[in-house]
C-alpha cells in the first residue's frame, strides 16, 4: 500500500480502517517523538498502526516487513542501502524518507483526511565509494573525499548525500568534481 493508495481507498469509502507504518530514524529518541506523534493521530474510523519501531538505516529485513503487512516505511535522517532500495522498487514497497519531523506528521494527517499532496519523487542518479578522504589547510579547511563510482554517474550540478552506517552525515552539493 501506498499513502496515495491509502488516500483514494478512504475517498472512495472503503473500510480501510488501519494505516500500517514502520518507522527508522537515526536515533532512539527521534524514532519514539515520531511514533508518539503518528499514533495521536487516529480517529474514530481511521487508525495509525506502528508496526515496527527502531533506530538504525533502513535493511532488507524491513523492507520484507512491510511487504507482509502492507505497510510504509518512513525514514528519519536515514537512508536505504542499496539493496533494500532495490528490493523495495521490486516488490513495489514505499519508502517515504524524512528530516523533518513534522513534514512526515503532515503527509500521514494529510493521507488520513484523504487530501495527500502530489508526490515528491527522488531520483538516484548513481552511487560512489569513499575510498580515502584528504584534509586541505590553506583559506579553512577543505575536505575531499577520494571516490570510486559503484553505479551510474556522478554530476557536478547534483545534489549528493554522505552517508555512513545508514545515516545521514551530509546533504548539499558538490563544490568541484575531477577525473
Amino acid at each position: 500500500m501506498k499513502l496515495g493508495d491509502f488516500s483514494r481507498l478512504f475517498a472512495e469509502g472503503e473500510a480501510v480502517g488501519v494505516l500500517p507504518i514502520i518507522i527508522k530514524g537515526d536515533v532512539d529518541g527521534s524514532v519514539q517523538a515520531v511514533a508518539d506523534a503518528l499514533e495521536q493521530l487516529g480517529t474514530p474510523e481511521v487508525q495509525v498502526d506502528i508496526v515496527h519501531r527502531a533506530a538504525g538505516a533502513i535493511n532488507e529485513s524491513d523492507v520484507l516487513l512491510a511487504e507482509t503487512s502492507g505497510a510504509i516505511v518512513m525514514g528519519f535522517g536515514v537512508r536505504p542501502d542499496a539493496k533494500a532500495r532495490q528490493l523495495a522498487e521490486r516488490n513495489g514497497v514505499e519508502i517515504k524518507l524524512y528530516d523533518v519531523i513534522y513534514n512526515a506528521v503532515n503527509d500521514v494527517h494529510a493521507t488520513l483526511e484523504g487530501m495527500l499532496s502530489p508526490e515528491q519523487k527522488e531520483t538516484l542518479l548513481g552511487a560512489a565509494e569513499i575510498r580515502a578522504i584528504f584534509r586541505i589547510k590553506g583559506k579553512g579547511v577543505r575536505t575531499i573525499a577520494g571516490c570510486y563510482v559503484t553505479e551510474g554517474v556522478i554530476d557536478r550540478k547534483a545534489k549528493v548525500r554522505v552517508i555512513r552506517d545508514g545515516i545521514v552525515v551530509y546533504d548539499g552539493g558538490v563544490g568541484s568534481l575531477k577525473r
